[in-house]
């Protein structure tokens, strides 16, 4: 892009949240996990102020100076890595020390499947330019810039999971993430030693978080939150739904009954895990799929489709995971059930005239790291 070698190169991996859909913004709980499956950036030093990024993907490159940074000041893809900068200023870091950057962006995280590919893109970012401009952030800071970047910049109402997750995750666990208060328990998963895997049906139908059906969803939370009196859901029961019933209305309700129970249903599994191990988790997956699909409405016809026919071909359980309308589900299956699985999913897909799937096993793996 400027023919200047790189200085360092950083990366960052997408997610699976095993469980906790739609939790992250109501304060609740979440358990993703970091994948195989990473964003790579490349940095190389500038004489000048300016920022320039650019992608593998794009035959284009964005160029912005440092001192021009806005929210209104960048738009489409480039507002994802351009946003981070911005958001570490807004995080208190002095911006007028440094020199500008090229960044050269390369993934293999898909886009539109619900593994957090935005995340990925923020997280490998913001860890390349705290260690590279020196500005002292850890990492709950960096996953805070990155959620920054996304709601203000990009103009996505998400929560803290997905850059928890690329940050935080480590080999053979999740992440165990607590979104009042930020704290997280890195979890043993133990899929190894099981004989487990973890296989991503990914439908081809594409998501965005910006568009009306996400931010509906968190109105409706909001909505609720106001009318029962409490700061965010995550101060809700199980025991207090039937007052709920009563005081909301059936669609606001369904929607509060979702998170209520995630949050329930991600402390199980957390809990069930240690116990018990990742054989005895499916229930509370497969219940969690029900839940997305019937109380929160994000599911679609193709992602149900997946979940049935993992569910039918022995998966130890299965669901739809990310913001839903669209993207990918996860099943978590003995090793030996991959290739069957894979085979059921591609020909439902094919009787019902859908897109073929893009189907890969995933494994647990470990947060934003720098390669050299």
């Amino acid at each position: 892009m400027s023919g200047h070698p790189a200085v360092g190169v950083w990366s960052a991996p997408g997610r699976v949240n095993l469980i906790g859909e739609h939790t992250d913004y109501n304060e609740g709980f979440v358990f993703p996990c970091a994948i195989d499956r990473r964003t790579v950036v490349a940095l190389a030093d500038r004489a000048d102020r300016a920022i320039r990024v650019g992608t593998a993907c794009r035959d284009e490159h964005v160029e912005l100076s440092l001192d021009a940074l806005a929210p209104n000041s960048v738009s489409g893809w480039a507002a994802y890595p351009l946003g981070v900068v911005w958001a570490l200023g807004e995080l208190g870091a002095d911006l007028s020390r440094v020199r500008g950057v090229d960044l050269f962006i390369t993934s293999d995280v898909p886009i539109g499947a619900g593994l957090s590919s935005s995340a990925a893109l923020e997280c490998a970012v913001a860890l390349a330019l705290t260690e590279h401009w020196q500005l002292g952030f850890d990492r709950p800071a960096l996953a805070q810039a990155g959620r920054l970047a996304e709601n203000v910049v990009v103009g996505a109402p998400t929560g803290i999971m997905d850059q928890s997750a690329s940050l935080l995750g480590d080999t053979d666990a999740a992440v165990f993430l607590d979104c009042r208060n930020l704290h997280a328990d890195i979890v043993p998963l133990n899929l190894r030693a099981a004989g487990l895997s973890l296989l991503v049906i990914d439908t081809r139908v594409e998501h965005t978080h910006t568009t009306n059906g996400y931010a509906a969803r968190r109105e409706a939370c909001d909505a609720g939150a106001l009318a029962l009196g409490v700061t965010s859901l995550r101060d809700i029961r199980v025991s207090d739904l039937p007052r709920a019933q009563k005081m909301l209305d059936d669609k606001t309700f369904r929607r509060v009954r979702h998170v209520v129970t995630e949050n329930e249903r991600v402390l199980a599994t957390v809990r069930t895990l240690r116990e018990q191990g990742p054989g005895a988790i499916g229930p509370l997956l497969d219940a969690s799929h029900l839940s997305m699909r019937n109380d929160f409405e994000i599911s679609v016809p193709e992602l149900d489709l997946a979940v049935e026919t993992a569910q039918a071909h022995g998966a130890i359980g299965a669901r739809m995971t990310g913001g839903g309308f669209g993207g990918a589900a996860v099943a978590l299956l003995i090793n030996d059930l991959v290739p069957i699985v894979t085979r059921a999913t591609e020909t439902a897909f094919a009787q019902r005239g859908f897109h073929t799937p893009v189907i890969f096993t995933v494994v647990p793996s470990r947060g934003a790291q720098r390669e050299r």
